[in-house]
């Protein structure tokens, strides 16, 4: 990903961005337009926070996420998107071949991209991903309460490992 490819719908605040369990829309866990995920465009990453409302808390679904995410088994981020047709975006990616001395891969370079949702992933698109819980803590019945401020979920790394959006 090139510097600020998501950055169409991130700057608009209208569009909807979605934050979702393994790219699944009927597994939502956030949105822009529910008021419960705030994104920020840098030039060397995407960071989000997402919040997880304590009614979603309570959703069967949310647990196990939660779960497995407590248990190290859902760790990255993968990113919903669909790259523009070439009449509105003509140069939105680049595809070209490694140097061959290093083997044999086609490296693809996106420039422009319509992010819709991310995702909470076992294994990433993106390996570098990082995902940070922070205030909650365990509650009677397995339910999660915000200490001092509100529960959520945020996509942080050094900038040195994050992916590029």
């Amino acid at each position: 990903m090139a510097s600020r490819a998501f950055a169409y719908r991130i700057n608009r605040p209208e569009e909807d961005i979605h934050i979702l369990i393994g790219h699944s829309y009927d597994r939502p866990l956030a949105s822009r337009s529910a008021g419960t995920l705030d994104i920020r465009d840098g030039d060397d990453a995407v960071t989000f926070e997402a919040e997880i409302t304590p009614q979603m808390q309570r959703v069967s679904y949310v647990m196990d996420f939660l779960a497995g995410f407590r248990a190290g088994l859902v760790m990255g981020i993968s990113p919903g998107f669909r790259i523009p047709p070439e009449r509105a975006v003509p140069e939105a990616e680049k595809v070209e071949e490694e140097d061959p001395s290093l083997g044999m891969a086609l490296i693809r370079t996106i420039f422009a991209a319509l992010l819709y949702e991310f995702s909470f992933v076992t294994r990433p698109a993106y390996p570098d991903t990082q995902v940070e819980e922070r205030n909650w803590t365990p509650s009677e019945g397995g339910l999660l309460v915000p200490e001092n401020t509100k529960p959520g979920l945020r996509n942080f790394a050094h900038p040195a490992s994050r992916w590029r959006a």
